[in-house]
Order: structure tokens, then C-alpha cells, then sequence
């Protein structure tokens, strides 16, 4: 998701997905989300996506998932360590949820590779 850049000509994918029904959440999303959250300095934004995918796994959330496997296929983690954290999360986070998210893996990586 692009964050907040009002340079941009394009709109976020917040602002594309649901700014015309919910427009505050999508600029909350732009500019407290990616536009605060995830520029602070304290964590890098690969650590970031590391700890998003988890969480996202074991809340057992796959559409946002999706999206937050790509962002972290673009901060640096690869597709081997993405799918080894699924894999530890099947014990800490159950078995039906990383089943779901390995799935999920499988088609967002599918189609970026296509």
C-alpha cells in the first residue's frame, strides 16, 4: 500500500479500495498507519512485515494477508522465510490458521510471480 503521499497522482490503495464509502478510514489508514507507524525508526520495515504477517497469520486474517505478503516480499524478506513463519505459527497460532495462510502464500505468490 502506498502511504500517504499526496505528491502522488495515484490514489493509495486505501483510497482506491474504500475512500469513496469510508473515506476518514482511508485517510487514517494513509497517514497514521504508513504514514507514521510504519516510518517510525525503531523497528526496520522488513522487521515490520515480519511481525505484521505474524500477527495476520495467527489472528487468521488472509485478505489482508495477501497484501502484507507482497509488502514483505518488497521489504526484503524472502518466500522461504515467509513460508517458515507459517510453518512455527501452525504450533503457537493453530493448525487451521496456518493451513489457511500457507494456502494464501501459495496463490499471492503465484500471482506475483505471473
Amino acid at each position: 500500500m502506498r502511504g500517504a503521499n499526496t505528491m502522488s497522482k495515484e490514489p493509495s490503495t486505501a483510497r482506491a479500495m474504500l475512500g469513496d464509502f469510508a473515506p476518514k478510514l482511508a485517510e487514517l489508514t494513509d497517514s497514521v498507519l504508513f504514514g507514521d507507524v510504519w516510518e517510525r525508526k525503531e523497528l526496520s520495515k522488513r522487521d515490520r512485515s515480519l511481525i505484521t504477517v505474524a500477527a495476520l497469520v495467527a489472528m487468521n486474517r488472509p485478505e489482508q494477508l495477501r497484501f502484507h505478503l507482497d509488502r514483505a516480499l518488497d521489504n526484503g524478506l524472502t518466500q522461504e522465510e515467509l513460508i517458515e513463519v507459517i510453518t512455527h505459527l501452525a504450533f503457537y497460532s493453530g493448525w487451521p490458521n496456518a493451513m489457511t495462510a500457507i494456502t494464501t502464500a501459495r496463490e499471492q505468490f503465484a500471482s506475483r510471480d505471473a
